[in-house]
């Protein structure tokens, strides 16, 4: 990873933690990635991966191909309205959408809705019917079978997202004859984080390979397709996003074969990605506030935790955390834990890892920081501020925020 490397000013003027991520980084795996793809292949931003709006508006302005919207909630809604994104370019998603929320989206021109199920159809088609819409909603489909390996697998097992894919033709009737809805194509997401192209290819093959089966079982023209992604990226550790050099051919051919009108958009045809597009481009500046060692274990003790980055940590996603090597050459020279500042045994950033040698108010730099930092960690146990979150671009300041939690009260008053 290069780029930004001098932070000391900025963790000065802004304090710490501190997020920094780098627009013309946003740009460049946005023009990688959509010149890994055949020419006609739309492409989704997933706004869970960083929903800050001048992050989301680096998908869609400057030079190139520019991104649409995928989102899971009404908060996502109004990242993506604030972005410059219309309801037009808006996938919403997710197992969950209430009346209420689909309400919004409709309201908000949101046509296109993937359901994870009969009743989440009916759902849309009842919101839409309120307002005298018709919503296209693609079929999310749980596969019974898979191609790759992965680091998160999304389909083949029991799951609250989407449709058994065996039980899908028993379903055709039921699904054409919701009113207020209409069934425009399928959507798939069987994995995250591919181990490698030879992966991600195979997966997508397979993908193709079963849409066009359903297509044929439903009796149904696909009009979109979502294929979904994939795209690896390093997280939190050091090294590079990967650059697709054999996957455009074998999306073309793999399409060709089952879709033969997709090149004329008979069905169009989309990928989707969150961390690939943003991961890179932002690092956490953390300080160091404090060092211990306890029965011959040691620890750098930093004032940011899994309240700053890592909400998914618990779960076994993301430890061990690297670090970047100090300005002035320091080795990781040492076996320590990095820690955060929390009162939990589980704030834990990376246990036993390599790090310089360091003392209070020295800064610490994770790297590939840019996805799932500050809205995917548990920014509200204990009350700690938010990190600032700072972009860059040229190597200026461009903008610099800070989320706030406020309580709304609805019933009562205010402790005075």
């Amino acid at each position: 990873m290069t780029g930004y490397t001098d932070y000391t000013d900025l963790a000065k003027q802004f304090g710490t933690p501190l997020y920094v991520y780098d627009i013309d980084r946003i740009r460049q795996a946005r023009s990688d990635l959509f010149g890994a793809l055949p020419e006609e292949v739309e492409l989704f931003f997933a706004l869970k991966a960083n929903p800050h709006p001048q992050v989301a508006r680096a998908m869609r302005d400057g030079t190139g191909k520019a991104c649409r919207a995928e989102i899971s909630s009404t908060g996502e809604l109004a990242a993506a309205l604030a972005a410059g994104f219309t309801g037009a370019d808006i996938l919403y998603t997710g197992p969950g959408k209430t009346g209420g929320e689909l309400a919004e989206a409709l309201a908000a021109g949101v046509r296109l809705f993937s359901v994870e199920s009969r009743t989440d159809l009916e759902h849309v088609g009842a919101e839409a019917e309120q307002l005298g819409v018709v919503a296209d909603c693609l079929i999310r489909v749980n596969s019974a079978t898979s191609s790759s390996s992965t680091s998160i697998r999304m389909t083949g097992v029991p799951s609250q997202f989407g449709f058994d894919s065996e039980n899908l033709p028993e379903l055709r009737d039921q699904l054409l004859g919701v009113r207020g809805a209409t069934v425009a194509g399928a959507h798939f997401f069987p994995l995250s984080n591919a181990k490698d192209e030879a992966s991600l290819i195979a997966e997508f093959t397979h993908t193709i390979t079963l849409a066009a089966r359903l297509q044929d079982e439903l009796g149904i023209a696909f009009r979109f397709l979502d294929i979904g992604g994939g795209f690896a990226a390093p997280y939190a550790v050091l090294g590079d996003r990967p650059v697709y050099s054999a996957l455009r051919e074998a999306l073309s051919v793999a399409l060709d074969k089952r879709f033969p009108g997709w090149r004329d958009g008979a069905p169009r045809v989309a990928c989707e990605s969150g961390r690939y597009l943003v991961g890179d481009s932002g690092q956490l500046i953390c300080s160091v506030v404090n060092l211990k060692e306890s029965r011959g274990r040691n620890y750098v003790i930093a004032d940011a935790g899994i309240n700053t980055f890592g909400g998914m940590s618990g779960l076994g996603r993301l430890l061990p955390v690297a670090v970047t090597p100090q300005p002035d050459g320091r080795a990781n020279d040492q076996v320590a834990s990095l820690v955060g500042p929390l009162c939990t045994p589980g704030d834990i950033l990376g246990r036993d890892i390599a790090l310089p040698t360091l003392s209070p108010g020295d800064l610490v730099v994770i790297p590939n920081a840019g996805a799932y930092g500050v809205t995917a960690s548990l920014s509200m146990f204990l009350g700690r501020p938010a990190p600032a979150e700072v972009l860059i671009s040229g190597g200026q300041v461009i903008s610099a925020s800070r989320l706030r939690q406020v309580r709304d009260y609805q019933i009562g008053a205010p402790v005075s």
